[in-house]
């Protein structure tokens, strides 16, 4: 009788001992459990830059709202009542002399200047020094730059110190020869008016003028020469200001000017003024 076909049975691993797949998976767990992990970052305390940074930042806010608290708990203090001072006035009325002078506000001078301007003596002939054969009324800038020399330059000098018109009358009495003028600056350069007036070239004697500020009369010490002529001649001035007008007299005699003469007539000129 035949034997049965049996396969054998496989063989079993001896019981406790894992397998190699299973031990490979363990391994693996193992290795990655205890892998290396890099090591944390520390914090860094604040620098000593940072931290005044921070104190003068917080320290004024925090030293306002202490003070707010201590003054809003505190009373309001009442204010004193407002006191108001009574108008002053001068005891006395401002000098004549200075307020004509132009030493205290400007005074404002309209109107026709010729009526303003003194006569021409009893006897005094006719001085046609303008070349309009008449010995009074306007001049203009330009008749002005006229009468003197680089009259071009004259001009635009004039035109620059805010010239704005000039009365004249003028004279002639035995051979000298008188110009009184009444000249009229913008305002806001009348400050710089009389100096302007002054005649740079001027050699002699200077004297203030009475009954003025600041006003002048003067004499001088040397004959000149009148222009492209040999003839000589001796030049006396006076100046003063009231407000925006330049009071100037002229003087051209032969021989050495009268200081009395020039003073006396620089005198009545200004009276009319004042």
């Amino acid at each position: 009788m035949a034997e049965p076909n049996i396969s054998p049975e496989p063989e079993r691993e001896p019981a406790g001992i894992p397998s190699q797949e299973g031990e490979f998976g363990q391994a693996e767990l193992l290795a990655a459990g205890t892998e290396e992990q890099p090591p944390a970052t520390p914090r860094r305390p604040l620098g000593t830059g940072k931290l005044l940074l921070a104190a003068l930042l917080v320290g004024p806010l925090l030293g306002g709202s202490v003070g707010y608290a201590i003054q809003s708990a505190r009373p309001a203090t009442p204010l004193p009542e407002l006191q108001v001072a009574a108008p002053r006035y001068p005891a006395a009325p401002a000098d004549e002399k200075a307020v004509a002078d132009g030493t205290l506000k400007p005074l404002q001078i309209d109107g026709d200047l010729r009526k303003l301007l003194i006569a021409k003596p009893d006897g005094a002939e006719v001085w046609d020094n303008n070349g309009r054969g008449d010995d009074s009324g306007w001049i203009s800038a330009g008749e002005k730059a006229m009468s003197y020399g680089q009259a071009d330059d004259v001009f635009r000098r004039l035109l620059r110190e805010g010239f704005r018109r000039d009365a004249i009358v003028t004279w002639r009495k035995g051979e000298t020869k008188w110009r009184v003028e009444l000249i009229q600056y913008q305002s806001d350069l009348a400050d710089s008016a009389q100096q302007n007036a002054v005649d740079r070239s001027f050699s002699g004697s200077t004297l203030p003028l009475p009954g003025t500020a600041s006003g002048v009369y003067m004499t001088p010490h040397e004959a000149r020469n009148y222009a492209q002529s040999t003839e000589k001649y001796y030049f006396g001035q006076a100046l003063a200001r009231r407000g925006d007008l330049v009071m100037r007299i002229s003087v051209y005699s032969p021989a050495q000017v009268n200081a009395d003469e020039l003073k006396d007539v620089a005198k009545r000129q200004w009276e009319r003024l004042v």
